[in-house]
Formats: structure tokens, sequence, C-alpha cells
């Protein structure tokens, strides 16, 4: 049936030639497209070995931004781009350098080991009902303790002579110029003074949250240690015997007690070489008794 003129007239208003147009555009738009992405090289997935070792350097060094780590990478050797890094970084929700340089208690205690003296006071009571104190110190790196002094009175002036005998000490053994931080709790006993004295040798006093004694952990781990090996397991009569106690076993602790953070050295003392099979064979043991029999070690035998 064919169309009338009005009918044509209607569907050649139904496509403009602006739109026509619009139509060719996008045609040409899509084939160049097609053509492009045919002729581009797929970059290289990247490799999970790369993948972790970005992370790895992003979660021990804080500071560390993408171009940083990219940087590191470079000198180990490993291809990557910088944009790859940071796409790695962002894909795993890892914040920007400055908002990962926030250093926990934790990680500043491991890495400033070798500098840190920790400091506090045992308390303890002898069969005549005198409460005594304890002053003691413990390097977190080596885990030397020195026993400062008892006393059943800690004055100011005791606690102050106290630190001035430890910086003595650490002066001749020559251990002073390591020292930069003391931690100490927040202890009425401590006079203001001994933080003049302690920053006129270079060390700085960090004081520990009120109430939160595992800011001083290590410390706490060996008032623990002295409790359950002598305080609890002896009878103290008096505070001479308590003196010879603790010098026993402060002896006891840095030459002979070995520590799993040492690899099972003790303190003051290497551990020997390890023995053979034929060598553990003919191993004599001889056992040596302190404070009567509180404290066991053992040797072999001449």
């Amino acid at each position: 049936m064919p169309l009338s003129r009005g009918t044509l007239r209607q569907l050649r208003l139904l496509v403009s030639p602006d739109t026509v147009l619009r139509w060719h555009r996008d045609l040409m738009k899509r084939r160049h497209k097609r053509a492009s992405q045919h002729r581009r090289t797929r970059r290289p997935r990247t490799i999970a070995s790369t993948r972790r070792l970005v992370l790895r350097l992003a979660a021990e060094n804080p500071t560390w931004g993408y171009r940083r780590i990219h940087g590191e990478l470079a000198l180990l050797g490993v291809a990557a781009a910088a944009s790859t890094v940071w796409k790695i970084l962002k894909t795993a929700d890892i914040e920007p350098s400055p908002q990962r340089t926030t250093v926990t208690w934790a990680a500043f205690l491991r890495s400033q080991a070798e500098a840190i003296l920790a400091m506090d006071f045992i308390e303890t009571i002898t069969l005549t009902g005198q409460r005594q104190y304890i002053l003691a110190a413990i390097h977190h790196a080596g885990k030397r303790v020195r026993v400062l002094g008892v006393t059943a009175h800690p004055t100011h002036a005791w606690v102050t002579q106290a630190v001035r005998n430890l910086l003595m000490d650490l002066e001749d053994t020559g251990h002073l110029a390591r020292i930069r931080f003391l931690i100490r709790n927040r202890d009425g006993k401590y006079p203001a003074l001994i933080d003049e004295i302690l920053a006129c040798a270079g060390i700085t006093t960090v004081l520990t949250g009120v109430r939160t004694p595992r800011m001083n952990s290590i410390m706490e781990r060996w008032v623990k240690t002295l409790r359950a090996e002598l305080l609890d397991r002896m009878l103290i009569w008096n505070e001479a015997h308590l003196r010879h106690a603790l010098r026993k076993y402060e002896s006891h602790y840095n030459l002979h007690r070995t520590h799993r953070s040492l690899a099972a050295a003790a303190p003051l003392k290497a551990p020997p070489e390890a023995l053979d099979a034929d060598r553990i064979d003919r191993l004599r043991v001889r056992r040596q008794d302190r404070l009567g029999g509180v404290l066991h070690e053992y040797r072999p035998a001449a």
C-alpha cells in the first residue's frame, strides 16, 4: 500500500540531521577504541612476591612513603613502577606514610632496647614484720640486673644517692654512653632531683601511665621472677639477711640464669659451645646450691 505524502513527511521528521551525525561520531569512536585496544600491550600483573615485599617494607618502616619503598625495591633489583607500589598500598588499605608514623609503645621499646634502663621498687616483709623496699634496675637489651639498694625508709636522699651510684657504675663499666632513657612509674618515693641528675648524664626519664604496669613490662617481669625464685621461697630474717640474699640472686641471675631473648645465654656470660653426642655421653654434671638450696646451678664436673 503506497504511503501518502503526509506520512512520508512525518517519517522524515523522526530523525534529524544532528542525530544522524551523532550516530556517525559514536560509531567512529567505538571503532577507534577497539582498534587501540588491539594495538595496546597489556601491562603484566604484579607478581605476588613483589606485592608481599612491598607490604613488608611498609609494615616494617612506618615513615616510608610509596616513593621511598619504590627506591628500596630498585636497590634490591625489583623492577616496579612507583605507581604500582602506590596501587599495592592502596589496595591493601595502607595509609600514606604521614598517617603511619605513629609508633606504638611496644615498637618504641623494641627499637630502643639498647638505650633503655627500667627501674622500680619491690616491697617485701621480714619475719620481724618490718617492711623493706628494694630498688633495682634492669637493662632492656642485655637483661642485666642491678640491685641498687635495700632500706626500710626510702627517703628522697637515699633514692638520690642510689641513682648517683647507678650512674657511677654505668660509667665504670662503659655503659653510660649507651643509655638514653630510664623508665619508671610515678611513685612518690622518687624525688624530682633524680630526673635532673639523669638529664645531666644525657638520660631522659620516661614516666609510665597511671596504673599501667605494662608500660614497664620488662621490669615487672623481673619482679615476678624475683618473687617466684627467691622472695616467695625464702624466709627473710632482717634487712642484712635480705641484702645477702639479693647479692647472691643478682650474681645468679646475671652470670648463670639463661634467657630466651639472649639465645639461652646469661646477661653477663655467653653460652658454651654445643657438645657432640660422644661428649654428652661422657658428661658428668655437678650441682652447686646457693642460699641453702633455694637456687641450683649445674656445671660440668672436673
